[in-house]
């Protein structure tokens, strides 16, 4: 019975201890589970905290940058403004105005790629100081120009009634030299200008038939005029199509002149006279390289020079 007993004794013993061991053991996992736990609060609030903290970061660079926008908008508007009202005194400042611009684009390109907000504000207090200076310059400018106005209006002032005494004697001056100038032009009366196409290989025959021109016929008046030197002169004449190209035998220097202006011409047809300041009456005749080939439908303008000036125009139509 006593070996029963102590049997019995050692049994309840060892549940005893198993029993003490496994709550042990849960206890330890308990303890482990609230370290994680606090751990994992911990990076919970710790990550909070930094991205709060990143928020607020980007929002004050975000907010500075608007502000240093903002500073350097205005500045640049007000170098704007300074340079309409004062117009083109402001040219006279030109390579000042370059350096304001230059430092402002520099500005500009920190300010995006968000560069550090100290300095970037040392420069736009520098770019101030740089347009308050100009601003100081164009006062000092339009003062000076003001008083050079105003004495200026005094000179002109006394000037005025010298000037009054010769404008009459001047006008009167270019007045007859735009005479004799005018009067010093030949002119070209009753221009006409015909297309034809020849029967039997000499009957002229009035056409207006794209197809059928051939030849281009213009007749008109050298006037009268007792002014000019009489002697040889050169008439040209111009026939430009409806796309304004000029009608031309070649492309060669030999087929152009120069008219009053230095202007280089190509013409169409050239003839020379003897002028002995009486009229005469001619005409003159443009020949279709290639007759099979139909001539350009529309309206062809006529021009004729002498001496390199215009003396007449006439135009005709081809259908």
């Amino acid at each position: 019975m006593e070996t029963e007993k102590k049997s019995d004794n050692m049994i309840n013993k060892k549940d005893v201890d198993k029993e003490k061991s496994t709550n042990k053991g849960y206890k330890i996992v308990i303890i482990i589970l609230l370290l994680i736990i606090a751990v994992l609060v911990y990076l919970l609030i710790t990550t909070k905290l930094t991205v709060n903290e990143v928020v607020t970061e980007k929002e004050q660079i975000s907010t500075e940058k608007q502000e240093l926008q903002l500073e350097l908008s205005t500045l640049i508007y007000k170098h704007d403004s300074i340079k309409i009202s004062y117009g083109k005194l402001t040219d006279k400042l030109s390579e000042k105005d370059s350096v304001i611009l230059a430092n402002a684009q520099e500005i500009q390109k920190l300010i995006a790629s968000q560069a550090d907000y100290r300095r970037i504000k040392r420069k736009i207090n520098r770019l101030r100081d740089i347009t308050q200076r100009y601003v100081g310059q164009i006062d000092s400018l339009y003062t000076v120009n003001k008083e050079l106005k105003t004495e200026n209006v005094k000179i002109k002032g006394a000037y005025k009634k010298e000037q009054e005494k010769t404008s009459k004697l001047a006008e009167d001056t270019a007045y007859l030299s735009e005479k004799v100038a005018t009067a010093s032009i030949l002119k070209a009366y009753n221009t006409s200008a015909a297309t034809i196409r020849l029967r039997g290989g000499k009957k002229e025959t009035p056409t207006d038939k794209a197809k059928k021109v051939e030849q281009i016929k213009i007749c008109f008046t050298l006037g009268e005029n007792l002014i000019i030197p009489s002697g040889k002169k050169t008439v040209y004449i111009r026939v430009a199509r409806p796309d304004n190209k000029v009608l031309v035998k070649g492309n060669e220097d030999i087929y152009s002149f120069t008219d009053s202006n230095g202007k280089k011409l190509q013409y169409s047809m050239k003839k020379e006279v003897d002028y002995q300041n009486k009229s005469i009456y001619m005409c003159m005749y443009w020949i279709k390289n290639d007759t099979k080939e139909s001539a350009m439908i529309g309206r062809y303008n006529v021009t004729i020079f002498v001496d390199g000036y215009e003396i007449g125009q006439t135009y005709f139509e081809l259908k």
